[in-house]
């Protein structure tokens, strides 16, 4: 359905002017746009509607485990990606025999991902690292790796942070420091997973889930960032798992938020006018999801290897604390994995492979 652009009388000199809209998705209907004319002036506008793919295209597996004999991996999980000096940098879960473990890859084009050198880091002696976060923290001209990290000794899991000048060397990051300190005693992690962080230009935000339907916001002075996490809220309630990322939209006053539904795993999309404001869901259902087997294809001549849409990340336009996207060119990496493979095994059997997802409409888009 496309409508062409109308006015509507306000009076004799003033006038509402509707922009196209047009059909979105499974009969979605989007306002572009709305204006106020008075005596041939714009007096107020309406923001434009954000628009999400109605179908993705699916690349082959990208990364899949390395070929070796030392400390094999079974999984390729929880990808965080930034591009930075004409170079792809991925941060990524792996699952080892006996642990699991960070594991970074650096490459030019995406053709050439699974063939580049991997390298696990070695910040901790912990046996239990997962769902990695990378991003330049503009303040402290250094780059963050935020992670998940079990501490050797004890029954608590650090909210771990390391720190690194220069992002192509996997051996210059920092010893693991705790962001908070987990333990029976600190409900902030009791139960929580896959931290996040995303900054405006005042407050340090830190996002996680717990596995019963909440999402949790804590946050700390801009000055005072890794430290001063002492303020936690219920930031959303809902049918709701794990890996809620959230991102600044370019060009936008509004934030995004993806999060990971459980069963047969698919993301669901909400917005907000601001980081600690109210979430409005978007695309909160399976069979209107941000990303699930109902709006996903493979590419022309890639077979069909997945049809589950598990603990991904936006490609970001940019590198620092702002995690901005550009709605525009919105492009998803993922973990995936046929339903039919998962039968008689348990999460940590899953064989995850990495891909990336491609609005159908559009070509992927190299730097």
């Amino acid at each position: 359905m496309i409508l062409s652009t109308q006015h509507t009388q306000w009076s004799q000199d003033c006038r509402f002017t509707f922009a196209t809209l047009r059909a979105w998705g499974w009969g979605l209907v989007m306002l572009t746009a709305t204006t106020v004319s008075c005596y041939g002036q714009e007096v107020s506008r309406q923001p434009v509607a954000l628009r999400l793919p109605a179908m993705w295209e699916y690349s082959s597996p990208l990364i899949a485990p390395e070929k070796r004999t030392i400390e094999p991996s079974r999984a390729q999980k929880d990808p965080t990606i930034v591009f930075y000096e004409g170079r792809w940098h991925v941060f990524m879960t792996v699952k080892l025999p006996g642990r699991s473990a960070i594991e970074y890859c650096s490459f030019e084009k995406w053709d050439d991902a699974q063939e580049s050198k991997r390298t696990l880091l070695q910040v901790s002696d912990s046996k239990y690292f997962c769902a990695p976060q990378v991003f330049y923290f503009t303040p402290h001209k250094r780059w963050y790796l935020i992670y998940q990290a079990g501490m050797p000794g004890s029954k608590k899991m650090w909210v771990a942070y390391s720190t690194s000048t220069n992002i192509a060397d996997p051996q210059s990051w920092t010893k693991a420091q705790p962001m908070l300190d987990g333990g029976p005693d600190d409900p902030r992690t009791v139960g929580g997973l896959d931290y996040w962080i995303i900054c405006d230009d005042k407050r340090a935000y830190l996002f996680l889930t717990s596995l019963d339907g909440r999402m949790w916001r804590l946050w700390t002075r801009l000055e005072d960032f890794p430290n001063g996490f002492d303020h936690c809220e219920l930031a959303l309630q809902d049918s709701i798992f794990e890996a809620s990322h959230t991102y600044k939209l370019k060009g936008r006053n509004e934030y995004l938020t993806v999060i990971e539904q459980n069963g047969q795993r698919y993301f669901k999309a909400y917005v907000a006018d601001r980081l600690d404001g109210p979430w409005t869901p978007l695309a909160d259902t399976f069979e209107r999801p941000f990303a699930s087997a109902r709006n996903i294809r493979p590419a022309t001549g890639v077979r069909r290897w997945t049809d589950n849409v598990s603990h991904g990340e936006l490609i970001r336009d940019g590198n620092d604390q702002t995690l901005t996207v550009d709605p525009e060119n919105l492009q998803f990496v993922f973990q995936g994995m046929l339903e039919k493979h998962k039968s008689g095994k348990g999460y940590g059997a899953f064989q995850w492979r990495i891909g990336l997802l491609t609005p159908a409409d559009s070509e992927r888009v190299e730097p």
